[in-house]
């Protein structure tokens, strides 16, 4: 803010290059709070000093200036348009006046603040005196500045256009006004007036043709014309014509001595003049290129910094530097807020500025002077206000967005004084805003203490020992394991490829584990490093688009079902396997090649890739009832033999032959051979493996067992109706037979062995 050790202090307002400055609306709030409560008390003790109190104005300040005898500081501003005068010696206001229309500048004409002259913005001239307004008259034109000549009673007003119009105050009356005039240019207007307080000589700032004219008030001519030089300052033409844009005065201050003036530029240059040549000594830039506001001599009461100090404002900065030095600033001042006027209070290091802002705004510089005589108190303070801090929050008013006023369900709000708008969003009491927020969600705080002891936990959890390497990632897990799986798959597949490139077997080859650690994933990528961070970047895998690109995780996740285990799969071959060598007849192979055929048909009639997440209810239902159907041996185990035991229940017996129950029903003839009454007779015997005589095909129980017993091979069993198990060594059984279909059919339907012979016959 300063150069070197020249330390600023800020005495009134906000502090100087505070960005964090209370908005005004803030501001104007708590001044209605009439300092009540403990903000008061707080901003007392921790706010910057209040020098002066009350020095603000309700929107923005024009001008400020002090009285020649030191007691009072009159301003003007807005809104409503108004004029505040301040007792310096009680550091208070005084009173303030209301006017019609907005100050444009104003003129002491006494001593202290009883008489002025007001120039507004609306062409009227006013005149105040103690008792309030005095008089009010007009000119013709828009007027831009306003200064008086004391020996004669003249007030001089600038407007647009090339003259300067003359009010007599002694007579009360207009006098003819001065016309300025230019070798073939035209004047566009006169923006400022400056009347040198030795000698009188009026300069008057030209806009546009960048020339300064020096008027004689005794005769009323011009007496020289001085050119800025223009192809230094003035901007070129986009163009590249070399033709300037324009230069135009916007600032002029004479120095008592008589011979020096300082001209304040549109281009943000400062030039220093003597009155005897045409060519500036010293030429400084703000280095905003912003019009400069005014332009002040430091004079007088300096106790280190001399009399050779220069000071220049723009809206954005104010620099004090040495007319012999303009290369360097002796202190450098940023204010909060816009400035539109600066005045120093002479023979001090005090300054007072007129901002855009409620506050205005007092510096004190010690190295630049000394405090004045009412304020003699800060000579002994500074130290204390070294330690000064300055606000970096908005207390008490929370800052959201549009998107989230949506989401609280305030933005029905917008427009009206509860939402106060600033930059891309609105300020909102916080009372308010934690009001709605637990309206809008009752159960915020239980989420975010869930979501804290989750996060703990997962913390402690990430510290136990592990069996199975884990993805150490927080979201999208799935998506990380896919990722690692793929790599994996990419480096067995890169293994294999050298293997087969160098001919060498799998326990030769060394595989270096850092091999491709270096290779960009998703997962060691910086910038998808969110991804598996941030909940919000979480997949949905309840969307519709993931289930059109995973159709079958989207199935398994709304069936509940999921991919089978190796051993759940070999469980269910064997089953397939077991149910493939109990059906045995001709008749039911037939049946089931049709059933399968048709099963087969209904399934290809539906492709599920074609409409993911969607289920073919009769496919699902065939196919359930085909597996039934192969768990259950389709066997029908009739005994070859009639029991005739007493057991009467046989008669009922389903599996009992038709002999069995004739014979249950009739007289016992014992044996295996029953007589029927028609001649006929019925004979039951069982299958043997054994060679049998082939004269005689009956044999009896007793060589039956001996036969079997001879007859039986080492390692394998019988049971059943002539089945066996084991002994099939030299068998040789291809795939398709030992494990039956276990793949679907082609998209064609099979024809069965009926259709066959219905085509033979």
């Amino acid at each position: 803010m300063a150069s070197a050790n020249v330390k600023v202090y800020t005495v009134n307002g906000a502090a100087a290059g505070s960005s964090s400055s209370l908005p005004d609306w803030l501001t104007r709030k708590r001044a209605a709070a009439n300092g009540k409560g403990k903000r008061a008390r707080r901003e007392q003790v921790e706010g910057t000093i209040e020098l002066i109190q009350g020095f603000e104005f309700p929107e923005a300040s024009n001008r400020v200036k002090t009285t020649r005898d030191g007691h009072h500081a009159i301003a003007t501003g807005t809104y409503k348009p108004q004029m505040r005068v301040w007792d310096l010696d009680q550091l208070s206001l005084k009173f303030e006046r209301h006017s019609d229309a907005e100050n444009v500048d104003f003129v002491i004409l006494s001593d202290d603040w009883t008489k002025t002259i007001h120039l507004q913005n609306d062409r009227t001239i006013e005149l105040h005196t103690q008792g309030g307004f005095h008089f009010r008259t007009r000119i013709p034109r828009f007027g831009r500045s306003l200064a008086y000549h004391f020996p004669s009673c003249d007030a001089y007003f600038s407007a647009a256009g090339n003259e300067i119009y003359r009010l007599n105050l002694a007579q009360g009356q207009f006098l003819n006004p001065l016309d300025l005039q230019t070798d073939g240019e035209v004047i566009l207007g006169i923006n400022v007036i400056d009347v040198n307080p030795a000698h009188q000589l009026l300069a008057f700032g030209i806009e546009g043709n960048g020339t300064t004219q020096f008027w004689d008030p005794r005769s009323r001519t011009s007496v020289g014309t001085l050119r800025l030089p223009a192809g230094r300052l003035a901007p070129k033409a986009p163009d590249g014509t070399g033709l300037d844009l324009g230069l135009s005065v916007t600032a002029i201050s004479s120095r008592p001595d008589g011979l020096s003036y300082a001209i304040g530029t549109s281009t943000g240059h400062t030039l220093l003049y003597d009155i005897r040549s045409a060519t500036p000594y010293a030429t400084k830039d703000q280095g905003y290129g912003l019009p400069v506001k005014n332009v002040v001599w430091i004079e007088g009461g300096s106790r280190m910094a001399g009399d050779g100090m220069v000071l220049s404002a723009d809206k954005k900065v104010v620099k004090i530097w040495d007319r012999n030095d303009p290369s360097g600033n002796f202190a450098s001042i940023t204010p909060a807020a816009d400035l539109n006027h600066v005045h120093h209070v002479p023979g001090s290091g005090l300054l007072m500025t007129a901002n855009e802002g409620i506050q205005m705004a007092t510096y004190y510089i010690p190295q630049l002077g000394p405090a004045p005589r009412w304020a003699s108190f800060l000579e002994n303070i500074t130290e204390e206000m070294e330690d000064q801090t300055v606000r970096s929050v908005y207390e008490d008013y929370k800052f959201v967005e549009r998107a989230e006023l949506k989401t609280l369900g305030l933005d029905h709000l917008v427009g009206t004084p509860t939402l106060k708008p600033y930059m891309h969003g609105y300020f909102i009491s916080l009372k308010l805003y934690d009001a709605a927020r637990v309206i809008a969600n009752p159960f915020a705080y239980a989420e975010h203490r869930e979501k804290m002891i989750r996060g703990k936990l997962d913390k402690m959890a990430e510290t136990r020992i592990r069996a199975k390497k884990e993805v150490g990632v927080k979201v999208n897990k799935a998506l990380a394991e896919k990722v690692l799986r793929d790599e994996e798959k990419a480096k067995k597949r890169e293994e294999r490829r050298n293997q087969r490139k160098s001919g060498a077997t799998p326990g030769d080859i060394e595989v270096d584990e850092d091999v491709g650690g270096d290779r960009l994933n998703l997962l060691n990528d910086p910038r998808f490093s969110k991804v598996f961070e941030n909940p919000e970047f979480a997949v949905d895998e309840t969307s519709r688009e993931f289930a059109l690109m995973n159709p079958s995780a989207a199935s398994q996740r709304r069936t509940g079902t999921r991919a089978k285990t190796a051993v759940e799969d070999e469980e269910e071959e064997s089953d397939k396997v077991s149910s493939d060598g109990l059906e045995g007849s001709d008749s039911e192979s037939d049946g089931e090649s049709g059933s399968d055929s048709s099963d087969a048909g209904e399934l290809n009639k539906f492709d599920p890739r074609a409409r993911p997440g969607q289920k073919n209810v009769l496919a699902q239902e065939a196919y359930t009832r085909n597996r039934e159907r192969n768990r259950i041996a389709n066997v029908n185990l009739v005994p070859m033999r009639a029991q005739t035991g007493g057991n009467s229940t046989r008669l009922g017996d389903r599996n009992a032959t038709f002999g069995q129950r004739r014979g249950l029903s009739g007289p016992s003839t014992g044996g295996d051979r029953s007589s029927l009454k028609d001649g006929g007779m019925e004979v039951s015997w069982t299958p043997s493996a054994a060679p049998v005589d082939g004269g005689d095909m009956l044999v009896d129980d007793a060589e039956r067992n001996k036969n079997k017993k001879s007859q039986r091979r080492k390692g394998v069993e019988v049971f059943g109706a002539g089945m066996e198990k084991g002994g099939d060594d030299g068998l040789e059984i291809s795939d398709s037979d030992r494990k039956g279909r276990t793949h679907r059919r082609k998209g064609v339907r099979s024809g069965s062995k009926n259709v066959f012979r219905k085509m033979d016959g």
